[in-house]
């Protein structure tokens, strides 16, 4: 089934240390978005791509959307305050279509089979979302000191792509945005709508590329897949 994608892409590089936007940094040579363009790009179910982006850095990144030959990239929406008002001017500049997919494009290691999977749940169910199980122990710490152990086999970490059928996730957005509501994903807007939302379980590659240590297991994921390629 066929899709459009948003991609929150008015990032900063503060707690990455860099001194522009992350995105702009480079793996192997190639700027972090540019692998996550890629990926829809080459997904023939996918029809386009808008991206939210900072008004002093559109120039910039159609020039690399250009560079590097991406063909699905269909518009620029100018990043807000907030990633959700990025994610919102992208939504309504799209326009309607029937499954939407929100995508950080500092996510550069998506697997397609996860954003098959997630399109067919949105379809189906309205909002399905990318997530992976909590591996490590959690706990609850006030004032330094452990107040609660919390039982993990319930949690799990959400990352993105999240997946919707299109008017639902646009009413969502807007209805935060006329009661100032600020959700921390697109997931928690729709949630409060009362509209259920599936998780997909994705892979635990799917890191965002934040600080800098995830640069280094950015380089160490394409080392990998550079080796079972050439194997």
């Amino acid at each position: 089934m066929n899709y459009t994608v948003v991609l929150p892409a008015a990032g900063s590089g503060k707690r990455m240390k860099a001194d522009r936007n992350k995105l702009l940094l480079e793996l192997s040579g190639k700027p972090i978005f540019i692998y996550t363009l890629e990926v829809f790009d080459r997904d023939p179910n996918c029809e386009g791509m808008w991206l939210a982006v900072k008004d002093g850095e559109r120039q910039l990144i159609e020039e690399y959307v250009e560079r590097y030959e991406i063909k699905k990239v269909k518009g620029y929406a100018i990043g807000g305050a907030e990633r959700q008002d990025s994610v919102r001017a992208g939504l309504e500049m799209a326009g309607p279509c029937e499954v939407v997919l929100v995508h950080d494009a500092a996510r550069p290691f998506i697997s397609p089979s996860v954003i098959t999977e997630l399109v067919e749940q949105a379809n189906q169910s309205g909002a399905a979302i990318a997530g992976v199980p909590v591996k490590d122990t959690i706990k609850k710490v006030q004032g330094g000191l452990i107040t609660e152990t919390v039982d993990r086999s319930s949690l799990w970490m959400i990352q993105t792509p999240q997946a919707f059928r299109y008017e639902l996730l646009l009413q969502a957005a807007q209805l935060a945005q006329a009661e100032a509501f600020l959700g921390t994903d697109e997931a928690m807007l729709v949630e409060r709508t009362g509209h259920p939302v599936q998780v997909v379980e994705s892979t635990y590659e799917n890191v965002k590329m934040t600080t800098p240590d995830d640069l280094i297991y950015g380089q160490a994921i394409l080392a990998s897949r550079l080796q079972e390629e050439q194997s």
